[in-house]
This record gives structure tokens, C-alpha cells and sequence, in this order.
């Protein structure tokens, strides 16, 4: 019998919440097979079976919390399963045999097989041999002195009684999951330790979108994945980070830490809310790297197949509220990263060009930045270069 622990499931994590079990007790699997969700502060992942076997006891139920390292269930092996079944274990002469759940329940009730009638195969000892012994002798056992009736406990659900006339009137109180309640202390920590600030400016996403009609159907042939307007900004971020160095850095201690990698973070809506995965050296991916490894997280993030480790670090975050229709925002910090960049919808607006007034798709962009490192010329020249860049995409191949 081998424990099922809870793995290390990124540094500052040391508690998880037990999700749905997607086996049963008694139920086989075979390896990797997904065995239970675990619920972190930053996401919801799946616990795959270290080797293929039967799950024989679930040690912590749904919703309950366990530490990492803790064993929240019993697993055996398909080897010792198979070892077992043509061997009979040594026991003493005349005694019947009794199958390992039974033993285990004698053990704890502090029994010897001779005491219990078996009914199994053989006059083997069964589970259910020793759960109707224990009840046919439970009268013979003195009560225990009844215990104090403890208090009755509130009742949250609903939260308040509806009066009588208007009994649609009803609250219900839902407890907030881990993640919830990790990102709520996220947005306190950034208002409280940061010195945060935003700018805003627009972009004309003409250029970009011409090049998405005019290549679009190509790249996707070519490369098996849309053209989709997140690489480019994930490029336009890289090389103005390349530029302000200073939004690519974090507060550590006494001293301002440069980072020379630059490590995208992309918020992806991960059904409970919305989780960050980190593109590793975005600087060295091509366009459709980039796509592709979006695409996967998204699809990962919705079936709650997100890796531990995808979450963590970063160096600079992107945010995208124009896919929920959002227009303006200020995107919160997530510390320790001192920047973030807000993306929102396209909207066809009314801008002077040369003199002139035409329509164009317009895009609000925001930049949150933590104004102990950057100063308002930095955040400012960096936005405004990321702007450039999207006006002018072939600037984005140059390097110009």
C-alpha cells in the first residue's frame, strides 16, 4: 500500500483544498490517469496517478484542506494487487484467512480472525464479515457517557430569512474558494505595497488587422494556429521592455533587481477566474510559438490541467479585458513585478488624421506601474513605443 501526498505545487504554497475525487474507492486506474483535483490559491489542477493500481481508501474528502507532503489517500499498485491474489499470506494453524480490508478493520477493533465467521471464498474473512460482527455484538458494549449536546451551529445558507410577504427576497452565502480568496489578498497586496499608477494611451490597430485579413489564413494553414492579435503585443512588450529596462525589474530588499530574460505572463480566464501562465524567454519565440503556446494554455487553464510551476515567475504581465468587452480599466499589479499592460476592445472611432477625420479601430491601452522603480517618462516612453510598434507591425521583424 503506497499514500497518494500532496506534491509541492509552487513556492509560497503550502495548503490546498481537496477538489473532486475522479475516482472512487475501489475504482482502478492506470498511470497519469487524473485521480483528484487539487484546489490552489492560483489554480485548479489534477492529481494524476503515479502508477497504474486501485485506489483503496480516500484519506481526505472533497473540500477539506491538506498540506503539502500530507496523504490524502491509499493507493496499491496493480503488481501487488496481482502478487496477492495467488498467495495466501502465513497465518497461524486453523485460523481462517481474512482479506486485507477485513484484516485491517480487525486490527482496529483489536480482533482475532477465529472471533468472526467468514463467508468468503473458502471461509476467507470478508469486510463485510467483520462490519456485521461489530454490529451484531455493538448492544453488548457499555454507552459511553453521553457528551455534551454542543451548541447548534449557524446556518449560512441562506444567509438571511426573507420576510414572509416577499419570499423571493433570499441571500445565500457561498464559502470563496482558495483561488478566490488568493486573488482578493493579490489585489489588497498590490494596493498596500505598491506605489501604483497608471497611464493610458490608444492604438490604431489598422495595420495589424490588414496583416491578420491579408496573411491570416496562410499562418493558420502553415502553422496550425490563428493569427491572433496577442503576439504582437507580446513582441511590441518585449522589445519596449528591451528598451525601459526599468519595467522588467522587481524591489528585492534594498536593491532593484534587472531582469536581462523576459518572461510574459498572459492572463488567461481560467473558469474560476483568471490565471496567469508565463511565456519562458518570450524574447526567443516566434509569432506562432507564441499562438501556440496561448492556445494550449487557454485550453489547459478551462480543463484545469495547468502544471504548478506554468504559474509561476514572470517578469511583466499582459492583460486582456477586450475579449469580455471592457473598454478602459486599470489592471492591478501582481507583485512583485512592478508593470502590466491592459489591452481592451476595438471600437471604430472618430480620430483626425492629416487633417482629416476618419474612422478608425481604436484600442485603449493601460500601464500600471509601480512608481518606486518607474518614473512617469519611463511608463510613458514605454507605452508610447508599444503603441508605435502596433501602428507599424514590420517594425516588430526589424527590430526598428
Amino acid at each position: 500500500m503506497q499514500e497518494l501526498k500532496v506534491p509541492s505545487v509552487g513556492e509560497s504554497i503550502v495548503e490546498v483544498e481537496i477538489g473532486a475525487w475522479l475516482k472512487g474507492e475501489g475504482e482502478a486506474f492506470a498511470p497519469d490517469e487524473p485521480l483528484v483535483e487539487l484546489i490552489t490559491d492560483k489554480a485548479t489542477l489534477e492529481l494524476p496517478a503515479p502508477f497504474a493500481g486501485t485506489l483503496k481508501k480516500i484519506l481526505k474528502r472533497t473540500g477539506e484542506t491538506a498540506r503539502v507532503g500530507e496523504a490524502i489517500a491509499l493507493l496499491e499498485a496493480a503488481a501487488q494487487a496481482e502478487a496477492k491474489a495467488p498467495e495466501a499470506p502465513a497465518v497461524p494453524a486453523g485460523e481462517p484467512l481474512a482479506m486485507p480490508a477485513a484484516e485491517r478493520l480487525l486490527q482496529e477493533a483489536g480482533l482475532s480472525p477465529a472471533e468472526v465467521a467468514g463467508t468468503g471464498l473458502g471461509g476467507r474473512i470478508l469486510k463485510e464479515d467483520v462490519l456485521r460482527h461489530l454490529e451484531a455484538r455493538a448492544p453488548q458494549v457499555p454507552a459511553p457517557a453521553p457528551a455534551p449536546a454542543p451548541a447548534p451551529a449557524p446556518t449560512p445558507l441562506p444567509a438571511s430569512q426573507p420576510p414572509a410577504d416577499r419570499p423571493w427576497r433570499v441571500s445565500e452565502a457561498v464559502p470563496m474558494t482558495p483561488l478566490r480568496r488568493r486573488i482578493a489578498e493579490r489585489l489588497l497586496q498590490a494596493r498596500q505595497t505598491t506605489a501604483m499608477l497608471t497611464t493610458f494611451n490608444e492604438a490604431d490597430m489598422s495595420a495589424v488587422m490588414a496583416l491578420r485579413r491579408e496573411l491570416g489564413e496562410a499562418f493558420q494553414k502553415k502553422h496550425g494556429v490563428k493569427l491572433g492579435f496577442m503576439s504582437f503585443f507580446v513582441k511590441a512588450v518585449v522589445q519596449a521592455l528591451k528598451e525601459i529596462p526599468e519595467l522588467n525589474a522587481e524591489i528585492r530588499d534594498n536593491a532593484i533587481v534587472y531582469h536581462r530574460y523576459y518572461d510574459i505572463g498572459v492572463a488567461v480566464g481560467g473558469g474560476e477566474g483568471l490565471v496567469v501562465p508565463v511565456l519562458r524567454d518570450a524574447d526567443r519565440l516566434s509569432f506562432a510559438e507564441i499562438e501556440r503556446q496561448i492556445a494550449d494554455f487557454a485550453e489547459r487553464a478551462r480543463t484545469k490541467k495547468l502544471k504548478p510551476e506554468e504559474l509561476m515567475g514572470g517578469t511583466f504581465t499582459i492583460t486582456n479585458g477586450g475579449i469580455y468587452g471592457s473598454l478602459n480599466s486599470t489592471p492591478l499589479l501582481n507583485p512583485p513585478q512592478v508593470g502590466i499592460l491592459g489591452m481592451h476592445a476595438i471600437q471604430e472611432r472618430p480620430v483626425a488624421r492629416e487633417g482629416q477625420v476618419v474612422v478608425r479601430p481604436m484600442m485603449y491601452l493601460a500601464l500600471s506601474y509601480d512608481h518606486r522603480i518607474v518614473d512617469g517618462r519611463e511608463a510613458v516612453t514605454f507605452l508610447r513605443r508599444v503603441k508605435e510598434l502596433i501602428e507599424n507591425p514590420v517594425r516588430l521583424l526589424l527590430e526598428v
